[in-house]
């Protein structure tokens, strides 16, 4: 793929915004004569590294590593820019890393990797993890990204998280359950059609089967996934099994005749008369970025509720809600893994967070929100201890 430079300006906001970087290392301790430089580093140090040795736990109480996340990327699915590569890419990770500070206190490391292949990006971060207590999965193309965390989450005794997938699908599922609230209904009742079955379309459609929605749909470029199609991925073949009870065929559109719900989750656009034609009281989640698959303008003419991806109109689907406050929750219990029951855990807390404030232009926090993060890692903490995947 050929990229052009287009609008570049180093004298703009943005551009100066990111020169050198948005992280910096700070040492925590002052040294400032040769008794503290004794201390944090020879000979001091050896004891502490003695003492791992003999016992590796102790490394999560004497180094950074029990609130030090790896972010890591190879640059294949970034925003919706797609394979812009590694180098490219990085610019999205130190962001991540930034906002693991600022809305979990937690420290993260950008990493970009100049492969592509499963094997290597697995063996890569395996050989790196004793340096790390999470690993936080990020902008790797579908199908790979699945494997790639699979066979991480079998590997290794931390937790390992691909936020493409799961972050966005726990702020779904929390705001879903708002909107549902706010038009009188339930999640049990509403049906679902999903657009794009890429990680997030995917991982969204299974946190939704697990909240127990009514029925969903899950349609990609060449229409709605059901068990009658020859040209299904692996993937794409189990989602078709365990979806659509209606057993829809056809197009996205033909999809939406008196659906509930849209949810996009592709760079797809949809037509102002496929919207028309749900049912009353339609919730659209058109999550695309930066243009919505339904300009917000014509949802609003026929949804209830309506939802997108961006900053500068209500409730924006951020999985900022998300992924800082189920790592902090997940260090807080010393969880070996993230597992489903602590992902519907964080959606629930975050959606209880506005409980008591619904309205059609709020059925989610901002992230600003300073009660998200500490609900959710109290929430996620707690469900880790019920679900048995703590140390101690």
């Amino acid at each position: 793929m050929e990229f052009f430079l287009v609008g570049f300006d180093p004298d703009s906001e943005v551009f100066r915004v990111h020169e050198g970087g948005k992280l910096a290392l700070r040492s925590t301790l002052p040294l400032t004569d040769r008794h503290s430089l004794s201390l944090a580093y020879t000979p001091g140090v050896a004891e502490v590294c003695t003492a791992i040795a003999a016992d590796v736990a102790l490394a999560r109480d004497y180094t950074w590593r029990s609130r030090l996340v790896a972010v890591v990327s190879d640059g294949t699915a970034v925003l919706g820019l797609g394979n812009i590569g590694a180098a490219a890419a990085l610019p999205v990770m130190e962001g991540k890393a930034a906002l693991f500070s600022e809305f979990a206190g937690l420290n993260a490391v950008p990493i970009v990797l100049s492969t592509t292949d499963v094997d290597e990006i697995v063996a890569t971060v395996e050989r790196i993890a004793p340096s790390f207590g999470g690993i936080n999965l990020e902008d790797i193309s579908a199908p790979r990204c699945f494997e790639v965390e699979m066979r991480l989450r079998e590997r290794l005794d931390i937790p390992v998280f691909h936020d493409d997938q799961h972050g966005t699908a726990i702020v779904v599922l929390a705001a879903l359950r708002n909107a549902a609230t706010v038009t009188g209904r339930s999640l049990g009742e509403l049906r679902v059609v999903v657009s794009g079955a890429g990680a997030a379309g995917v991982a969204c459609t299974r946190i939704l089967l697990a909240a127990g929605i009514g029925d969903i749909a899950v349609a990609d470029s060449k229409g709605v996934l059901h068990p009658g199609r020859e040209d299904l991925s692996p993937v794409k073949a189990a989602l078709a099994a365990d979806t659509n009870r209606a057993r829809l065929t056809g197009s996205l559109d033909d999809a939406l005749v008196d659906a509930d719900v849209f949810l996009g989750l592709s760079a797809g656009r949809v037509d102002e008369e496929a919207v028309r034609r749900m049912a009353s009281g339609a919730i659209v989640f058109a999550l695309a970025n930066p243009t919505p698959e339904v300009e917000p303008a014509v949802a609003h003419r026929y949804a209830a509720v309506v939802a997108t991806g961006r900053s500068d109109y209500p409730n924006q689907i951020n999985n900022v809600l998300a992924f800082p406050g189920i790592f902090a929750g997940a260090f807080d219990a010393d969880a070996r893994q993230i597992t489903e029951n602590m992902k519907l855990a964080a959606a629930t807390a975050i959606g209880e967070v506005v409980a008591g404030s619904l309205s059609p232009d709020y059925i989610v926090p901002t992230p600003f929100d300073p009660r998200v993060g500490p609900a959710v890692r109290a929430a996620v903490a707690e469900q880790a201890r019920r679900d048995g995947v703590t140390r101690s």
